[in-house]
């Protein structure tokens, strides 16, 4: 089950119920207008469902080991198998948007997907 926008204004009702804490759902101004949309070749689209789903399931085999209380090194190596995952996903996301994205803005004349760019593979390497 996925973290959604109801989940978030649960949490932060109980915030406000439980502790008086009067929280906002925080979304960063970058994201705010996300309007864009990008359509993906169904190979693409399968492929990256495919290894979203895989993370998915070992996310949620983490959590089983935790409500079993599972050894925690057993659980860090999990969690560094889920990391190494999300890496593989994003470069994967990554190399696709420069093929497609960034090659059709630049070809289009719009040099500004190459500042997009630097602005995204920043966020990655934090």
């Amino acid at each position: 089950m996925a973290y959604d926008d109801n989940d978030a204004k649960r949490d932060l009702e109980f915030l406000k119920t439980q502790f008086g804490i009067d929280a906002q759902l925080y979304i960063p101004e970058d994201e705010q207008a996300c309007c864009r949309h990008k359509h993906r070749e169904p190979q693409e689209y399968d492929a990256l469902l495919k290894r979203l789903s895989r993370i998915e399931g070992q996310v949620r085999g983490v959590r089983g080991m935790v409500e079993k209380e599972a050894y925690c090194t057993d659980i860090l190596t999990q969690v560094s198998a889920i990391q190494s995952a999300l890496n593989a996903f994003s470069r994967e996301l990554l190399a696709n948007h420069i093929r497609t994205c960034v090659t059709e803005g630049i070809q289009n004349g719009d040099t500004e997907v190459v500042d997009e760019l630097v602005r995204t593979v920043e966020k990655l390497m934090k």
